[in-house]
């Protein structure tokens, strides 16, 4: 199975928190780490200055469709910037983790 490394970022930490939580808690993705940067960039014809949380949402192929949808759908920004990375190597283990943490949960009979 296919790993990703999701990124997005976001201004305020209670989004990031938001959006980790959120995603664990629909199995869209089986760990969110977020961490502070400081982002140069043009928006609007204007050179900005911003601090950001950076999130990195790991996910599989088959649940990325699902999360960039869910992103988009609650993201704050207008325009988020959302992108994958496939995962070039992991140990099995954690592949099986993650595909265990993003797939559905069984269903009681």
């Amino acid at each position: 199975m296919q790993l990703y490394a999701v990124y997005t970022t976001v201004t305020e930490l209670g989004d990031a928190e938001r959006i980790a939580h959120m995603a664990i808690e629909r199995r869209l993705a089986a760990c969110v780490q977020r961490e502070t940067i400081q982002s140069v960039y043009r928006w609007q014809g204007n050179v900005e200055h911003a601090t950001e949380v950076r999130l990195l949402l790991k996910t599989t192929a088959a649940a990325y469709p699902a999360l960039v949808a869910w992103l988009h759908e609650h993201h704050p920004y207008a325009l988020p910037a959302i992108y994958a990375l496939p995962v070039a190597a992991a140990s099995a283990a954690y592949v099986q983790w993650v595909e265990a943490e993003v797939a559905p949960p069984p269903t009681v009979v």
